[in-house]
């Protein structure tokens, strides 16, 4: 138990709330909108069958405890078969199931368990690269004549370079480390890889391969499922020629792939071929786009998506290098800026997705929140803000009982392959492995992927066997078992964050201002659908601030109706807030 668990109070009240004024939505009401959204990470969620891997069946196991926190969505990380260079996004087949997590049977019941609990399901769509075991990259790399060749980006080498190779045909580089390129001994060319040398890059350019993908896309919504997160998407399309990148500009090349020149033209070509008419949601991952960009990508009047996922606001507290390898300072008036930046931008022009972590980023409390003292008040101030800011929310599993980044201790608690790229590249500049760790256990992906801790027992009951990757120590203090058991738990606190936003539509379709914009402790900001108001007042330090609410902003009356601190009837015009603290006001 944290040492100032007392101090937290029971949770969220919303039982005075107004009654729902629905008719003020001046926006067309969509049930992806008002839904929210729990991410599942099924290697790591819940094992079935004691061989220390997640599976479906274990998701399927675990129903009545998502049906039971209120989610209306599960987002399932990928479940095709896969060799696992990384975790699955390497896929071998897009109709198949991994043998590890089960059978399209197992996926068709826990599609139906969903289904009968009112929770849809969207599935994870990998379609920028394949893996190197996929049938159509084999096919490709068996001869330049291959009918499949044109299904990937192959070239020839630069110059004579060693072995008569050449050197890669560009400079740039794999979001993973090192060239982007790997040559293949057997027809005597370069292949491009923007991740890991096992995910070839499709060809989009190729209208075969769009094609096929669309087909696939077709096939997985006849099966039932409700939409797709799209992973990289916006990386599709790459620049004529392949031009070198500027090797000072961060990730060297993203200029020549990053939404490139036919990225807009794809997009709105799927949705016409696979998604017009069909009740589905779709959100792109999109770790280049501007809010300009994400306007051309979104409906009403863009490509057809209805969501990204940007990645502006989760890059701020890099080093000065700009490299996610590096630690930085959280810059909470930046942060704010951003934040504004995007509500603003898409009000009107699309929606935003609303997230501080997945399984591609460290632990959310332990980033932006305090994962010792004040770690039950910090997740509980981070939560409110996702469920308080105009977009959908998106709950990583673990995050609704506060789960904390892995303390790495050893290079072989190391599972992902980004980390592993990263740990031999600074070995090999000479970097002490004791400073490697501390960073991975800042940056590294695997902080997300530890197995969820479902209560005190040996691997935190995640398993009956040996977990595929190690549990948290901490699993005896956080765990599911005893976050459900106590009503003033994390958990209790998103149940009934989850119950407020479905019943209060200003907290889904309100306006958003921002005030205090220059505080460095406090992000507060105001929310108005008609007649209705929400003042949410977030302390994103362990300082006690004193909020003091702009004169410009009238109000009769107050009603605290969400809280991580237990509060008197004082009214939001000025107050000393508590370390990490929490207030939603309904103004009147």
């Amino acid at each position: 138990m944290d040492a100032n668990d007392s101090q937290s109070s029971g949770g969220a009240n919303g039982e005075t709330a107004r009654r729902p004024a629905w008719d003020a939505v001046d926006a067309d009401r969509e049930w992806w909108r008002e839904a929210v959204v729990y991410q599942i990470y099924p290697r790591s969620f819940f094992d079935s069958d004691g061989d220390g891997v997640g599976d479906l069946p274990g998701v399927e196991a675990k129903l009545e405890y998502l049906d039971a926190l209120g989610v209306d969505v599960v987002w399932l990380n990928p479940v095709y078969d896969s060799p696992n260079a990384d975790n699955g996004y390497d896929i071998r087949d897009y109709r198949a199931i991994m043998d590890e997590f089960g059978t399209m049977d197992d996926f068709d019941r826990l599609l139906a368990g969903l289904h009968d609990r009112d929770i849809r399901l969207i599935m994870d769509l990998v379609v920028n690269h394949t893996s190197d075991e996929h049938e159509w990259f084999r096919r490709s790399r068996e001869s330049k004549d291959s009918e499949f060749r044109d299904f990937y980006i192959w070239r020839d080498g630069r110059g004579d370079g060693p072995g008569g190779k050449g050197e890669p045909p560009n400079n740039w580089e794999s979001a993973f480390g090192g060239s982007a390129w790997t040559y293949d001994e057997r027809t005597e060319q370069y292949y491009l890889h923007l991740f890991d040398e096992k995910q070839p890059d499709l060809n989009w350019e190729n209208p075969e391969v769009r094609e096929r993908i669309y087909d696939m896309m077709t096939w997985w919504l006849d099966e039932g499922i409700d939409g797709f997160r799209m992973d990289v998407i916006d990386l599709i399309s790459k620049a004529d020629g392949l031009p070198d990148g500027d090797p000072d500009s961060g990730w060297t090349g993203a200029k020549h792939f990053m939404t490139g020149p036919n990225a807009h033209d794809y997009v709105a070509e799927m949705y016409e071929e696979v998604l017009a008419g069909r009740d589905v949601m779709t959100v792109g991952e999109m770790p280049g786009a501007t809010v300009e960009e994400a306007q051309r990508y979104l409906l009403p009047d863009g490509d057809g998506l209805d969501m990204i996922f940007h990645f502006e606001h989760v890059s701020l507290d890099y080093g000065e290098s700009g490299d996610r390898w590096t630690v930085g300072e959280f810059p909470l008036v930046e942060f704010k800026q951003v934040m504004t930046k995007w509500q603003e931008g898409l009000h009107g022009e699309g929606w935003n997705s609303v997230y501080l972590g997945n399984h591609d980023w460290p632990r959310m409390v332990s980033r932006f929140g305090d994962d010792g003292l004040y770690r039950i008040e910090s997740a509980k101030m981070l939560a409110t803000m996702l469920f308080t800011l105009r977009g959908t929310p998106y709950v990583y599993q673990g995050d609704e009982i506060g789960m904390t980044n892995f303390p790495f201790e050893r290079e072989s608690q190391i599972r992902d392959v980004s980390a592993k790229n990263f740990v031999e590249r600074k070995r090999e500049q000479g970097m002490a492995m004791e400073d490697i760790l501390e960073l991975v256990s800042h940056r590294g992906r695997d902080n997300a992927r530890t197995p969820m801790q479902w209560s005190g027992d040996e691997h935190a009951g995640f398993t009956d066997g040996e977990p595929w990757m190690p549990v948290n120590p901490n699993y005896d203090a956080v765990n599911v078992a005893d976050a459900t058991a106590r009503e003033d738990s994390i958990w209790n606190y998103y149940r009934e964050l989850i119950r407020f936003r479905e019943s209060t539509p200003v907290a889904i379709y309100g306006d958003y201002e921002l005030l205090l914009p220059d505080d460095p402790d406090v992000y507060a900001y105001l929310r108005t659908l008609g007649d209705d108001r929400l003042l949410a007042v977030l302390n994103f330090s362990e300082a006690t601030p004193t909020f003091s609410l702009p004169q410009s902003v009238e109000y009769e009356d107050a009603e605290c109706v969400l809280h991580n601190y237990a509060v008197d009837a004082e009214g939001p015009r000025s107050f000393e807030m508590r370390p990490y603290e929490a207030r939603v006001y309904e103004l009147d």
